[in-house]
């Protein structure tokens, strides 16, 4: 019965992408409009595909070094399972992949929705929304077809053990392709941040505030580059960010479900608690494509109407799917199921608190945001004191959602014994599972964002009539809002996946003393054997506590981390950002008849620098990521990652939701100005909050967002490496 359930994963995936297929070919067969929209909305599809070439051929060395060390550590040592190698470099061509067909589907997209809006608000939103669908559909489609890829080849493959340490053996290594996709995530997070904000403060600061032309002006030479940033970091990236947490949060799960009835003895069971989180995520695929269907609006809607309308979508399918939750445990019959259940209903309430919350903090339809955009009155330096002061607020809800879904997910998970920490870990796991279950409709949302905004340029560029434009700024507003949303849902499901991976460690070092030979664990007079040592059990061995001087220091080390990571991106943007600013300048000082409308600007030399600066910048802080858990393994040992990971993990998920806020307020309260609110555009209002988006730049779309990915990479590192720790350390 469970083995035959198994196949509506792999054919829920095929479904998802033949219907992101479907959505990509019919928006292919509507029209670009005018020559003018069609040639800009080419500039912005170049520049894009050339940007992701360079950041590909540099991602394929990072993958070539690491898949040598991991083969010499699985095949010279044997440290590591030997499908290792492999998985890794499948985990990141698919999480690589998903990025590239969201973007470019985005990249054909806008000129099309922007055309679209010369007839209606509705055309414009739907075109937009099923074109950002293509990018959920194609996350959770490649995310579960490689899922059921790898499940498969290890059931065939893995055969020299018991049954239940074999489900123990496929669902760790299966775990490790997620090292593969975190890796790709974090390039394309940071190299795609870094990009998009150095066009955009460059085309903002010499652009709006220097100049005193109009965002998406045809005038500005960084405006295509802008435009082509918005589709490299807020598509490509946010895409390969999910896909690391879709697939994240179900393998760990998986990982959790099989260790804990390995304890049991349970092979029976065990086998239903591996397959119950890929069932949830294969069912929450189907009921996704309901929710997208949904969505549709009325004309001269408000930013509060066309909110609604996403809602509807992403509000029915959540509501589908906790029914259908319930239903696949009790088919299951997976012991405590209705309690199980419990937890994957607690997981979507968690992330629909943390949506509303961001949502409440960062649109210009709520109080904050426009007691942000007030203080303009007295100039950019209270913008920003304001801004700051919002974001660090605003981490209150979203935290206290997150700690109260922790307690509540273990606590319904382990039958109400908080003792019973297996089955605990993996209720919070299986909230994670349960949050991310409709990701097919909530990355639509995020995904549709960027389109908006690309076609509020076009629409911009080609000089389309006052309404159009007036319809393309409604859908570009609320493409801020979901924007702002989709970080704090990346943000907190983040958060419980990288618990549900630090969790699943634990299980990695267990496969890593049984690789090295030993059978037993001493604690003090007591002998256990490997396979039956419990989560305390490996806990007391190595000495894990809140007073051991290794778990401290790695707590300390996790925690400096988040922020080390967040000053080299935010400085890299800086310094790629000084690039464009000089190279705007001199086009508006050396090209006569810029700034009257007689010559047209170069703007390949721009989306040249910002291509250049990104590729250069995103190196070193990615690779720190990489490299900073193995030292900490190699010197402190197991205590020393787990502290590593708790710091990151506590430290990280409160910075990046205060940076992911703060940057959505100061970008909508700019917007609110914009709508003729306190004196409106060119005023010295707008020009204060103008200051306070370009702070808040970098903050939302490059150092918030690649927090998400510190988070799961770290943890992601620490497991594929947990054979090197378990074997050798200084201390």
């Amino acid at each position: 019965m469970t083995d035959s359930l198994f196949w509506l994963v792999p054919v829920s995936s095929v479904i998802a992408l033949v219907l992101a297929w479907f959505f990509y070919v019919r928006m292919k067969k509507e029209s670009e409009g005018t020559p003018q929209m069609a040639k800009i909305a080419s500039y912005v599809r170049q520049g894009a595909m050339s940007y992701l070439r360079q950041q590909y051929k540099i991602v394929s060395i990072v993958f070539l070094c690491l898949v040598i060390l991991f083969a010499i550590m699985a095949y010279g040592f044997h440290l590591q399972n030997a499908w290792v190698p492999v998985a890794f470099l499948t985990g990141g061509f698919f999480s690589g992949l998903a990025g590239f067909l969201g973007m470019k589907t985005a990249t054909y997209a806008s000129a099309r929705t922007a055309n679209a809006a010369r007839s209606s608000l509705n055309a414009g939103l739907r075109i937009a929304f099923r074109s950002g669908a293509v990018m959920g559909l194609v996350v959770v489609g490649l995310g579960l077809f490689d899922i059921s890829f790898w499940y498969v080849i290890l059931q065939l493959f893995v055969d020299n053990t018991s049954e239940l340490e074999k489900m123990c053996m496929i669902t760790t290594t299966m775990l490790t392709f997620g090292m593969g996709a975190s890796t790709q995530a974090l390039f394309a997070r940071v190299g795609g941040g870094i990009y998009t904000k150095a066009a955009d403060v460059g085309a903002d600061l010499v652009g709006k505030v220097e100049a005193g032309i109009p965002e998406d002006d045809p005038r500005n030479p960084a405006t295509i580059a802008d435009n082509v940033g918005d589709n490299v970091g807020d598509v490509a990236g946010m895409g390969a960010d999910l896909y690391e947490s879709y697939c994240g949060s179900i393998l760990a799960t998986s990982a959790l479900g099989a260790a804990a009835y390995l304890l049991k003895g349970d092979a029976e069971m065990q086998l239903k608690a591996v397959m119950a989180p890929m069932l949830i995520a294969a069912v929450g695929i189907l009921l996704s494509i309901i929710g997208i269907f949904c969505v549709r609006t009325k004309e001269n809607a408000t930013m509060k109407d066309l909110l609604n309308s996403l809602s509807v979508g992403t509000n029915l399918s959540s509501a589908l799917i906790v029914g259908a939750t319930f239903l696949i445990l009790w088919i299951l019959q997976l012991d405590n199921w209705a309690l199980i259940g419990c937890s994957v209903v607690v997981g979507l309430l968690v992330g629909i608190v943390i949506g509303r919350a961001t949502e409440y903090y960062t649109s210009q339809s709520y109080k904050p945001t426009k007691k942000l955009a007030e203080s303009g009155q007295t100039g950019p330096a209270t913008v920003i004191i304001s801004g700051v002061g919002l974001g660090m607020i605003s981490t209150a809800i979203p935290v206290i959602a997150v700690v109260a879904g922790i307690i509540l997910s273990y606590w319904f998970a382990s039958g109400f014994d908080f003792s019973n920490v297996a089955m605990g870990l993996y209720g919070i796991g299986i909230a994670a599972v349960g949050m991310l279950s409709t990701l097919g409709i909530t990355l639509a949302t995020d995904a549709y964002g960027p389109i908006a905004d690309n076609a509020g340029g076009n629409a911009e560029m080609s000089e389309l009539g006052e309404e159009v434009r007036h319809r393309t700024d409604a859908l570009d507003s609320l493409g801020n809002t979901t924007a702002a949303t989709g970080k704090g849902f990346a943000i907190g499901s983040a958060a419980l996946t990288g618990l549900a991976l630090l969790a699943s460690y634990i299980e990695e070092i267990r496969i890593g003393l049984t690789r090295l030979g030993e059978t037993m664990i001493q604690i003090g007079d007591k002998a256990i054997p490997i396979h039956e040592a419990t989560f305390t059990d490996f806990m007391a061995f190595y000495e894990v506590n809140l007073m051991s001087p290794k778990v401290l220091s790695g707590m300390f080390i996790g925690a400096m981390m988040a922020f080390l990571f967040c000053g080299l991106t935010m400085n890299a943007v800086g310094r790629a950002a000084g690039h464009m600013v000089d190279e705007v300048r001199r086009q508006f000082r050396t090209i006569k008849g810029i700034l009257t409308g007689e010559a047209e600007p170069d703007y390949a030399r721009c989306v040249q620098i910002s291509t250049r600066g990104a590729q250069r910048e995103m190196v070193f802080p990615s690779v720190l990521a990489i490299i900073v858990p193995i030292i900490t393994g190699l010197i402190f040992g197991v205590p020393g990652v787990i502290g590593l990971l708790v710091g990151g993990l506590s430290a990280g998920f409160v910075l990046a939701v205060f940076m992911a806020n703060a940057g959505g307020a100061w970008d909508n309260a700019k917007k609110y100005i914009e709508e003729g609110n306190f004196g409106g555009k060119g005023s010295d209002v707008h020009k204060a909050t103008v200051v306070g988006d370009t702070v808040g730049d970098p903050f939302k779309d490059t150092s918030g967002p690649s927090l998400n990915i510190l988070i799961k990479l770290m943890s992601m590192v620490s497991i594929v490496m947990a054979g090197l720790t378990v074997s050798w350390s200084l201390f």
